[in-house]
C-alpha cells in the first residue's frame, strides 16, 4: 500500500498522511495536487512526500484515502518544496499556505500567449549602450567567484546558504536601467539560463512584457494575478517544461518554476507592493535573495530611489552599486519647483495652471499626481466638531461625488453624505480636503479645451481599462493624465513635459516610521516622468510645507543627502535598517477580547525575549478598527533576526496554549507598514 504526506492551504503546522485506493493507485505522486477529505470538508492538497509505510502509531484502517488526483503530471518539484519550507519557517505560516501562494489554482490548460517577434527583429531592437551602461553590464555578467556558506547558527530555521551575488543599478529616471536589465537577461539566455523579471505593478508588467516580447519573442511570458487561473496554470506548466525562459510579473512571479535560474531582476526595488499584505506576508526581495542563494543565481535590483535597506547594504558593500548618472534619450533632469499652497483658492496654484497651459500650447502632455482617491475625504462640522467616520472602521469616509456616496476605502461601507450635521443639525458642516475627483473637476473647469483622463482605483475597475488608458495617453489621445501612484511608477511617456504634484504633504504625517521615506520616493519617482526625451521638463510640487526636509530634498533630487539624514535618524531611534522587526497584530470583533489577548501576549513575550531585543507596546494600531475588528499590536525589535525568530517560535507555541478562538493573531516579519 502507498502512503502520501499532504499539506493543505490551512494554518495547520503539520502534514497529513493519506492512502491510495484502487481509483487513485498509480496516479498519485509527489508534486501533484489532490482532492482529499480534511475534517468535514474536501480540499485541494499538495503531495510533498511518499511513504512506503504508515507513520508509527497510526492505524492504517483509519487512514483516509485520496479522493481524486487533480494533475496528470507533477506541477512542482523538490526545489519548490524546499522554497516553500523556507517560506513557511521564515514567515510563520503553514507549508500548505506557502505552496498555495506559489502555485496557480487553475486546473486546465488554455491556449497560451506567444510573442510573435522573429529573431532578426530581436537583435535589431537592442540599443547602443553608454559607457556607464557597458561598465555596469560587464560587472553584472562577469564570472562568479564561489562564495562560502554563512556560519550556521543554532537559532536559524533552515540550513545556511552562501550569500547571493547582488548588484544594484542606481540611476536617475530615464538613465537606461531597463536596457541593462535586458542585456543581462540576454546573456543569461545565451548560456541556457532562465530569468525572472519582477516589476511592482501589473500595469508595469504590460509595459515591460511588451519590451521583452520585442526583444526575446516566444521564450518570454507573463505571470500575474490579473490572469485567469487557467491562463496562469498554462504558463506555469510551460515554464516548468522549459518552453519559457524569461518570466515577467509582479511579486508572485518570484515563485515561477524557472529551470536553471540564472538571474532575478527586481525593477523599482523600493516599491512597497513587493511585500504581501496577507498571509504568507512575504517580501519578494527576501524570497529572491533566498532563491539566488539556493540556485546559484544572481540578483539584480534597480531604482532611482532605493529602499533605505538597500542603500545601507550598498554602503556596507554587501550589494555592488552600479551608477547611471545621465539620461540617454535626449532629455535632462527636469526643473523642479515647490509652490506654497497656502492662500490658494481651489486645488491648483497659479504657477501650475500657467505651466499646464504652456505645455498644451507646445503640443506636449501633463501628468497630475495626487495619492488620494475620491472627491473630498474629511467631513467636519465647525459648530460642534462632529466628524463622519465609518461605522466599521476608525477612518473618515471619503466622498465620491460621481456616485454621491461617502465610502470607506478599507471595508467598502458606503452611505449617502448628510445634508446637515447629524449631531447638531448645522448647515455649515461639509466635506474638506481634495481627492482625484475634485482635481479632475477643477482641471476640466479651468481647461475646457483640453482632454483629461483620470486614473485611480475607481476609474480602472473594468479589466483592461488601465492598460487602455495608458496606451491612449502614450499615443497622445489626451493632454492631461491625472492619477494616484499608478502614474508614478516606471511608466515612460515621451511627450510628457510637465508633472504636477498636487499635494506633496499627503502621507507625510502618518504614524509610521517609513512615511517620510515613502513621500520622498513618490515625489522623485513621479517627477521622473517629466522631460525624458526633451531637455525642458518641468515639475511643480504643491505643498503646505515647502521647507519640510523630505520635500525640499525631493525637489532638489538630493537622494544621497536625504538618505544619509534619514539613516542617521533611524540609527538614533533604533529602527530598520539598523534593527529588524516582527509585528504581532491581534484582531477581534470583541474589543474586550482583543484587549485581553494583547495583554496576555505581552506577558508571554516579555520574559522570552533575548537580552539583545526589546518590546514596543502593547498599543492600539494606528487604524484601531477595520471591518469591525478591533486591532492591537506589539513589535519586537532586535539586531539579530535569528534571535527574534527563535523567540517568536517559542512565543507562538506558548500563545497557542489556551488561546481564545474568537481572537486572530497575525505575525508579520519585517513589516513595511505599521498602520
Amino acid at each position: 500500500m502507498e502512503f502520501f504526506e499532504i499539506v493543505f492551504d490551512v494554518p495547520a503546522l503539520q502534514t497529513f498522511t493519506y492512502r491510495v485506493d484502487s481509483a487513485t493507485k498509480g496516479e498519485a505522486s509527489v508534486g501533484k495536487r489532490v482532492l482529499a477529505p480534511l475534517g468535514h470538508r474536501e480540499l485541494v492538497g499538495y503531495i510533498i512526500a511518499e511513504r512506503e509505510q504508515a507513520p508509527d502509531g497510526l492505524d492504517i484502517g483509519r487512514l483516509k484515502a485520496i479522493r481524486r488526483v487533480v494533475d496528470a503530471a507533477p506541477i512542482f518539484d523538490s526545489q519548490t518544496i524546499a522554497l516553500a519550507q523556507w517560506l513557511s519557517a521564515f514567515y510563520f505560516c503553514s507549508l500548505g499556505e506557502a505552496l498555495a501562494i506559489m502555485i496557480p489554482s487553475g486546473r486546465r490548460a488554455v491556449s497560451s500567449r506567444v510573442f510573435t517577434i522573429n529573431d532578426d527583429e530581436i537583435s535589431d531592437t537592442a540599443l547602443e549602450l553608454s559607457d556607464e551602461q557597458e561598465r555596469a553590464l560587464k560587472v553584472i555578467i562577469a564570472p562568479q567567484v564561489p562564495l562560502p556558506a554563512a556560519p550556521t547558527s543554532s537559532n536559524t530555521t533552515t540550513p545556511s546558504l552562501p550569500p547571493p551575488s547582488m548588484f544594484y543599478l542606481y540611476g536617475i529616471t530615464g538613465s537606461g536601467k531597463t536596457e541593462v536589465f535586458l542585456r543581462a537577461a540576454q546573456t543569461m539566455l545565451d548560456t541556457g539560463k532562465s530569468v525572472i523579471y519582477l516589476v511592482p505593478e501589473i500595469a508595469l508588467t504590460h509595459q515591460t512584457a511588451e519590451a521583452i516580447g520585442k526583444r526575446f519573442g516566444s521564450v518570454a511570458t507573463t505571470l500575474h494575478s490579473g490572469m485567469t487561473p487557467s491562463a496562469r496554470f498554462t504558463e506555469w506548466t510551460r515554464i516548468m517544461r522549459g518552453e519559457v525562459r524569461i518570466i515577467v510579473g509582479p511579486r508572485s512571479a518570484v515563485f515561477a518554476p524557472a529551470r536553471d535560474l540564472g538571474l532575478i531582476i527586481i525593477d523599482e526595488e523600493h516599491d512597497g507592493s513587493y511585500k504581501s499584505g496577507s498571509a504568507p506576508r512575504y517580501h519578494a526581495r527576501q524570497v529572491a535573495m533566498r532563491r539566488c542563494s539556493a540556485e546559484g543565481a544572481r540578483l539584480l535590483m534597480g531604482s532611482a530611489t532605493p529602499s533605505l535597506e538597500a542603500w545601507k547594504l550598498m554602503s556596507d558593500k554587501a550589494i555592488t552599486r552600479l551608477d547611471l548618472t545621465r539620461r540617454l534619450s535626449g532629455g535632462n533632469l527636469p526643473e523642479i519647483r515647490s509652490v506654497n499652497l497656502a492662500h490658494t483658492e481651489g486645488c491648483l496654484t497659479k504657477e501650475l495652471k500657467e505651466e499646464i497651459r504652456k505645455t498644451a500650447q507646445m503640443g506636449r502632455q501633463t501628468i497630475l499626481f495626487l495619492n488620494r482617491r475620491g472627491f473630498a475625504y474629511f467631513y467636519h462640522c465647525p459648530a460642534c466638531g462632529y466628524e463622519l467616520t465609518c461605522k466599521n472602521c476608525s477612518v473618515s469616509l471619503t466622498w465620491h461625488r460621481d456616485r454621491n456616496q461617502a465610502l470607506c476605502h478599507y471595508c467598502g461601507h458606503h452611505e449617502t453624505p448628510p445634508k446637515a450635521c447629524p449631531q447638531c443639525g448645522s448647515l455649515t458642516a461639509g466635506y474638506a480636503g481634495f481627492g482625484t475627483e475634485m482635481i479632475e473637476d477643477e482641471v476640466r473647469r479651468a481647461f475646457p479645451d483640453l482632454r483629461v483622463r483620470r486614473v485611480d482605483a475607481d476609474s480602472t475597475r473594468v479589466k483592461g481599462s488601465l492598460q487602455e488608458t495608458l496606451e491612449l495617453f502614450r499615443a497622445h489621445c489626451f493632454d492631461i493624465l491625472l492619477g494616484t501612484q499608478m502614474v508614478a511608477k516606471g511608466l515612460n511617456f515621451p511627450s510628457v513635459r510637465l508633472v504636477g504634484v498636487v499635494l506633496a504633504d499627503s502621507g507625510l504625517h502618518l504614524p509610521d516610521f517609513r512615511a517620510v521615506e515613502r513621500v520622498f520616493s513618490l515625489i522623485v519617482q513621479v517627477a521622473g516622468r517629466s522631460g525624458r526625451y526633451f531637455p525642458d521638463g518641468k515639475v511643480i510640487v504643491q505643498t503646505y510645507r515647502p521647507n519640510d526636509p523630505s520635500i525640499a530634498s525631493a525637489c532638489a533630487l538630493d537622494v544621497a543627502g536625504f538618505f544619509e539624514a534619514e539613516l542617521a535618524q533611524r540609527k538614533m531611534l533604533d529602527f530598520p535598517p539598523y534593527t529588524r522587526l516582527i509585528r504581532f497584530t491581534i484582531r477581534s470583533k470583541d474589543e474586550q477580547r482583543a484587549n485581553a489577548a494583547i495583554s496576555r501576549l505581552a506577558s508571554i513575550i516579555a520574559p522570552l525575549l533575548p537580552p539583545s531585543a526589546n518590546m514596543l507596546g502593547p498599543a492600539e494600531c494606528p487604524i484601531s478598527v477595520i471591518a469591525k475588528n478591533h486591532r492591537r499590536q506589539i513589535l519586537i525589535r532586535g539586531k539579530s533576526m535569528s534571535a527574534l525568530h527563535g523567540a517568536t517560535r517559542t512565543i507562538l507555541a506558548a500563545y497557542e496554549r489556551g488561546k481564545d478562538s474568537r481572537v486572530y493573531l497575525e505575525v508579520d516579519v519585517d513589516p513595511v507598514s505599521l498602520l
